[in-house]
């Protein structure tokens, strides 16, 4: 994108000061980011993308690691090292921490220490695009993917507050310099010190006919599905009529588009 925070702040100023107001100015700057984002004729389309996670087909450590190496390695994910700072896009936490509420003391023991794989949940109601001051975060009317922009951030963390799921990651400090050479995907930006990011839903591979980067890397398993949840024939939608399925915090009402094949199915 060829505008940058301080250009876009520039702007915003100008913007108010000429008695516009915020409206027209980030009205300018979303035109300026769609047009960025032009499609090949192979690039998949939907009118809400969602995904479907079976745990059930993710069996070895081996799983986990090749869907978040490739999601970290095709957006350019550093590896800092310290917790406190981590910058994570997909990542695995265990049921309880998943699904707070939802764990009972009798829940079979595969499920209960079984990993989950986490992301953005790219919800249909996003707390955290109401919060962004300046729409560095939107919700995508064409599909629903929630965006980041990471050119338009201010590093308010307003999202990261505003999100229930904890799926943002704030770069404390200048992510490039934990990037290894060899893994760098020069197709994609980096990031700067003191902005906000998150998984995209791979909007980039999308625009190319390419699935996203973690469902193509363990597409053997058929563990993760990507579909058109509005579309009743995609095989999204085949498999939630069929089979029983959850999803984060939906007692919040943000409706994820991540659903969750915990097992129980077969009395279906």
């Amino acid at each position: 994108m060829s505008m940058d925070r301080r250009q876009f702040i520039k702007i915003a100023g100008i913007s108010t000061v000429l008695g516009f107001g915020g409206t027209l100015g980030l009205s300018k700057l979303k035109d300026s980011w769609a047009s960025e984002m032009l499609q090949s004729p192979e690039a998949l389309n939907a009118k809400h993308w969602a995904m479907v996670i079976d745990v059930k087909k993710l069996t070895s450590e081996e799983h986990y690691d090749k869907a978040i190496s490739a999601c970290h390695r095709a957006h350019n994910v550093p590896n800092i090292g310290n917790p406190k700072e981590e910058v994570k896009w997909l990542w695995k936490e265990t049921y309880e921490h998943a699904f707070p509420g939802m764990e009972q003391e009798y829940m079979p023991e595969g499920i209960k220490h079984k990993p989950f794989l986490l992301l953005c949940n790219h919800c249909e109601n996003p707390p955290c695009v109401r919060v962004c001051p300046t729409k560095a975060t939107f919700k995508r009317e064409s599909d629903g993917i929630v965006m980041q922009d990471m050119h338009r951030c201010i590093g308010c963390r307003f999202c990261m507050a505003a999100c229930p799921f904890g799926a943002r990651s704030f770069n404390w400090r200048d992510p490039r310099p934990f990037i290894k050479e060899q893994d760098e995907n020069k197709e994609f930006p980096t990031r700067t010190k003191g902005v906000v990011e998150k998984c995209t839903f791979c909007y980039e591979r999308l625009a190319k006919g390419e699935m996203p980067a973690c469902v193509e890397a363990v597409k053997d398993t058929k563990a993760l599905v990507f579909g058109d949840l509005s579309d009743p024939n995609s095989e999204v939608r085949k498999i939630l009529s069929t089979h029983y399925s959850i999803r984060r915090k939906p007692e919040l009402g943000t409706q994820p588009s991540v659903y969750y094949l915990i097992g129980g199915e077969e009395n279906a």
